[in-house]
């Protein structure tokens, strides 16, 4: 059998290298966890650099479409906010995005390409918002007494859904959930996602909180929502730039933003429901 005919043979319909793709996540939620319980400050150094990646990846595909954004601004911005939200809370992470925003209109006036402003001005508040402001309520969970714990119970919920939604898309997918913007996607799959987060939503927040199981299946129900609306969001941005994966820094799973992308719309919910019945 050729390299490629085994690495079709392994690979299942729903188009990844799955040993590698599982190798690599087991790989990186394990640096996620000793980073989170070795020090909290390591962790948010991580998520730095993950989101700056993301806004590098975001850059180099939005010159598919003649769109540069501000890089610079856009990476000083991303560091203020994410650290304003660890250090002193979400008002502070919303006025460091409003600098941001701010930093982004005077250094693309400064500029002074041949470009449209407007355009370029648009875009990099679009990316701000999107990744560096979503991540910072990663930041405000990570800040509470319990931050690890919350923070690692968001990110398994999410997992749970990735996890769930492939497994039972990839085996039992008849049904397309939206074809036309991810025809991989299925009701099956959103079925399996639904089952795994809530269990393991359950379940997390029992050992980690000792919370009731409504807080876990409360959990485990937004996640589904916003980790999918999430992901087929990045679907429809990689489809209108022409794109299968946003980067190939991770290897069987495409770039940084094609991992966060479930993770960044899910934060925010994730920091209201647990502030909601665990308290800040």
């Amino acid at each position: 059998m050729s390299q490629d005919n085994a690495v079709a043979a392994r690979t299942p319909r729903a188009g990844r290298d799955l040993p590698v793709a599982s190798t690599v996540g087991v790989g990186l939620l394990l640096l996620i966890v000793a980073a989170l319980f070795i020090r909290k400050e390591v962790f948010a150094v991580l998520a730095v650099i993950a989101v700056c990646a993301g806004l590098w990846e975001l850059a180099q595909a939005f010159t598919r479409r003649s769109i540069h954004l501000p890089l610079l601004p856009l990476l000083v911005g991303a560091v203020g906010i994410l650290v304003s939200a660890y250090v002193a809370g979400s008002e502070a992470q919303f006025v460091a995005f409003l600098l941001t925003v701010g930093g982004i209109v005077v250094w693309r006036v400064l500029d002074g390409t041949g470009q449209p402003a407007i355009r370029d001005v648009t875009a990099g508040t679009f990316a701000a918002a999107y990744l560096p402001f979503l991540a910072g309520f990663v930041m405000l969970m990570l800040a509470a007494d319990d931050g690890p714990a919350r923070v690692l119970v968001f990110i398994l919920c999410v997992v749970a859904n990735d996890t769930g939604g492939y497994a039972v898309g990839s085996l039992l997918g008849r049904h397309p959930l939206a074809p036309t913007v991810s025809p991989k996607k299925s009701w099956e799959g959103l079925l399996g996602s639904l089952v795994l987060a809530c269990v393991v939503g359950v379940v997390s927040v029992q050992i980690a909180f000792g919370a009731k199981p409504l807080v876990g299946a409360v959990l485990g129900l937004a996640t589904v929502f916003t980790a999918t609306l999430g992901d087929l969001a990045e679907s429809m941005l990689k489809r209108d730039l022409e794109l299968k994966d946003m980067g190939r820094l991770i290897p069987g799973h495409g770039g940084i933003l094609d991992r966060l992308d479930s993770l960044l719309l899910t934060a925010p919910a994730a920091y209201l429901i647990l502030s909601s019945f665990l308290g800040s």
